[in-house]
């Protein structure tokens, strides 16, 4: 069983609550445009930092992280890409691959649009934690939490941070 705290959109932001909302989890996975190095050394001083680079994360962030990263998390392969779109509307950039073999859980970024749906037709769940940083027009601030049992997502949580 692990915990896991999802964020994306810092673009450079550090909040400390971030230590507070994170820190009970045993993973951190960030969605893209992190913004800053040190952003991306102070979530992996928290807890094991898993990421994918996003369409404004420069040179330095783009040789420490993928575009896409695949892998298993318990018993449920996991799909993260920065720019990913949403069930229904996946980005094309990435949609053969989630077509040609459905991860159980795609998790994107990009939008500042907090997304949590479950896609039916492949059946697959669909995570954006929407933007945990100031740039951007969102009003709210947010952290997605969940727990992965075996092939099972528990106790999803919406964090709200204040703007």
């Amino acid at each position: 069983m692990k915990r896991i705290g999802i964020i994306s959109d810092t673009h450079a932001y550090w909040d400390e609550k971030f230590v507070h909302y994170l820190e009970p989890c045993d993973e951190i996975w960030h969605a893209g445009d992190i913004g800053s190095v040190e952003v991306a050394q102070k979530l992996s001083e928290i807890r094991p930092l898993r990421a994918v680079c996003g369409n404004c994360d420069g040179g330095d962030l783009r040789r420490m992280f993928t575009p896409v990263l695949r892998w298993k998390c318990e018993e449920v392969d996991v799909l993260m890409k920065h720019i990913g779109g949403y069930p229904g509307n996946y980005d094309p950039s990435i949609r053969g691959q989630i077509y040609a073999m459905p991860p159980k859980l795609f998790i994107s970024g990009h939008s500042h649009i907090l997304k949590v749906q479950y896609d039916k037709t492949l059946n697959l769940l669909h995570i954006n934690p929407g933007a945990a940083g100031l740039q951007g027009w969102h009003k709210e601030r947010t952290i997605v939490r969940l727990t992965i049992d075996g092939l099972e997502f528990k106790d999803c949580e919406v964090v709200q941070l204040k703007r």
